[in-house]
């Protein structure tokens, strides 16, 4: 078994202190306690990593590293393995508060068109009733589900209290449009949760594709994250093409200028908690066209929105239970 020292420990102590932080800020901390930046140290740093998970270990909880999918930055995390519903949010959240953030995060996974948040206005009119616990509390009683004071009673003012507080706790975000998105902890925490209920996967790094591209094929079920999609076509080429079904995908006019960069060694293969395949080069694409393929404000109105969910099929997921 590993003796952790002071610099372990260090670590683990920023991420509980801190919350999930960027990459270049746990490889700043990391550089600072050992004197050795991961970049040029990629064994030592994995070997901190294991040796941290093993401890975590005893006591269910793990130390792991996700993608924003809203920006495509990496964050590292510490997270409860325990798939106990309340020990996700632990005792600060309500039992009404965590219900009403199950359903958040139901009506964002549940959006065919892929955009990974929804409005204000949507978050605070989700239905309490529809995230009852099953238990004595709501047995049916003559074909109706009896609703929890708790529930009935979690007032608008409420609502708009815990979505700050999820937003400032991480288990929630504000978009760049303004909606609200998950938040990087619920990345790091649901990870399980996503492949359970099988949330439709990137094609390229086979994560939960909550905020992604879709193939414009109706019939074809193909998403890819949107740094996923710039990785897979970053080379020189005219146009893009879904690996599916072959269908043209949008944006796919390119230029591709033929400029290398240098080898991000916080992005390698080696590191066993980081999400994807390794990253030797990137190319800057200039997208010709279809500007708004790739935008972060792309509402979709609800009328299209139920459309789109009789057509695609894949995109009825399990309960939030």
């Amino acid at each position: 078994m590993p003796t952790l020292s002071w610099r372990h420990h260090t670590l683990i102590q920023s991420l509980l202190s801190r919350g999930p932080l960027k990459e270049d800020d746990f490889h700043a901390i990391f550089s600072h306690v050992t004197g050795k930046p991961p970049g040029a140290h990629q064994q030592l740093f994995n070997e901190y990593l294991r040796n941290i998970n093993l401890e975590l270990g005893y006591v269910q909880f793990e130390l792991r590293a996700c993608r924003n999918q809203y920006d495509g930055n990496v964050y590292y995390g510490v997270v409860n393995n325990i798939s106990d519903d309340q020990s996700k949010l632990g005792t600060k959240y309500t039992v009404p508060q965590i219900a009403f953030y199950k359903g958040i995060v139901e009506v964002i996974i549940q959006d065919v068109e892929a955009q990974g948040s929804i409005s204000n206005i949507q978050a605070l009119n989700i239905r309490m009733e529809n995230q009852v616990p099953r238990g004595t509390d709501s047995q049916s009683q003559g074909g109706q589900t009896h609703v929890p004071p708790a529930f009935r009673n979690f007032s608008m003012a409420q609502k708009e209290k815990t979505l700050e507080q999820l937003m400032q706790d991480k288990w929630l975000c504000l978009t760049l449009d303004e909606k609200i998105g998950l938040g990087v902890r619920s990345f790091l925490d649901l990870r399980s949760w996503f492949r359970t209920n099988e949330v439709p996967a990137c094609e390229v790094c086979n994560e939960a594709a909550v905020k992604a591209q879709l193939c414009p094929n109706e019939g074809c079920n193909v998403r890819m994250h949107l740094y996923c999609l710039k990785k897979k076509y970053s080379r020189k080429q005219v146009e893009r093409f879904c690996p599916g079904c072959g269908t043209k995908w949008p944006g796919s006019a390119v230029k591709a200028e033929a400029v290398e960069e240098e080898n991000d060694p916080n992005l390698t293969s080696q590191n066993p908690q980081l999400p994807g395949p390794s990253v030797r080069t990137k190319r800057r694409i200039r997208e010709v066209g279809n500007n708004n393929a790739e935008s972060d404000s792309c509402p979709v109105s609800a009328s299209l929105q139920e459309t789109k969910r009789v057509t695609r099929n894949s995109a009825r997921l399990k309960s939030f239970r």
